[in-house]
């Protein structure tokens, strides 16, 4: 083997530390170029690319604190909807709690007293509505993204939604602010007496195990800021930790005046899809790279108010 001369290392040596005193000081990131924000594309978007709620599907909870403003997805889960809706107009829940927060999971509300419930005349079972045929649930818009928990991922009518094309099936997911239906081990057993809201990070695993019936459209901060329960599960343990629910009813049943005039991006529109982007490939001075991914409870559905 060939060895370099001492004398040559060395001066390779110093030729090279001469080098690097007087290298170019590094450039730094290269800024990405503008693109459209979320605040853009909705401040641009078209009159008729938003769809006001339904009153016959929208739900006020009147809580002390403000009104939390449910959507219900009937094309998703039509009798468990049904269902609910019976219960809000013989007025079941009136007066009833916030029975748990448990800490990056869910809020929960309905009769914390298991031995001696609150009776009602709807129905006491209603069978699970996990998921439900792809053909009647309404236009879907898929994402190209790949996703864990399905094969296809996207969105229904402003609801984030998955589907099985091999299987015929489809249904919605638990992102943050969906609302699903409690049940004991059958699956038979959740009949929209007790709710709960996704206030965590999105426990997808829970899709198709549980019925999902709507999203919360407005008032989630009312929902997260709950106290976290110290019970199991993010139960209260005692009464005075509960919140109280003043009352709840359909938008439908309610005055003009009383009702709160909310509307939802339609999620099959030019500009959802531009909102979309927006969020997989964010642009501007603060962004040095873009992800060129969005997860599908990570492609938010804009809401606004109409005063």
């Amino acid at each position: 083997m060939r060895h370099t001369p001492l004398f040559l290392r060395s001066a390779l040596g110093l030729a090279l530390l001469a080098g690097v005193a007087h290298a170019a000081p590094a450039k730094p990131p290269k800024e990405l170029p503008p693109k459209p924000s979320v605040a853009d594309v909705i401040k641009a978007s078209k009159a008729d690319e938003w769809r006001p709620l339904d009153p016959e599907n929208t739900v006020y909870m009147e809580l002390p604190a403000g009104r939390v403003i449910i959507e219900l997805a009937p094309a998703f889960a039509p009798n468990t909807a049904a269902n609910i809706r019976a219960l809000v107009r013989e007025r079941y829940f009136d007066g009833l709690f916030i029975i748990r927060s448990q800490d990056g999971f869910v809020v929960q509300w309905g009769d914390p007293d298991e031995e001696n419930p609150r009776p009602f005349k709807a129905k006491k079972t209603v069978k699970a509505e996990f998921t439900v045929p792809i053909k009647g649930a309404g236009a879907f818009t898929r994402l190209p993204d790949r996703d864990g928990y399905a094969p296809q991922v996207g969105h229904a009518n402003g609801f984030p939604a998955a589907r099985d094309p091999a299987k015929g099936e489809t249904w919605l997911t638990h992102c943050y602010g969906m609302v699903g239906v409690a049940r004991d081990n059958d699956a038979d057993t959740g009949n929209g007496s007790q709710l709960y809201v996704v206030t965590g990070q999105a426990p997808r695993q829970l899709d198709r195990n549980i019925t999902v019936v709507g999203r919360v459209v407005s008032g989630m901060p009312l929902l997260s800021v709950m106290p976290r329960g110290t019970g199991a599960l993010g139960f209260y343990e005692k009464a005075e930790e509960r919140t109280p629910i003043t009352s709840v009813r359909m938008a439908a049943d309610l005055p003009e005046a009383q009702r709160s005039r909310f509307e939802v991006m339609r999620t099959d529109s030019a500009s959802f899809q531009a909102v979309v982007e927006a969020q997989r490939n964010r642009g501007g001075p603060w962004t040095k790279v873009a992800a060129g991914h969005v997860d599908l409870c990570n492609a938010p559905i804009p809401v606004r108010e109409q005063k």
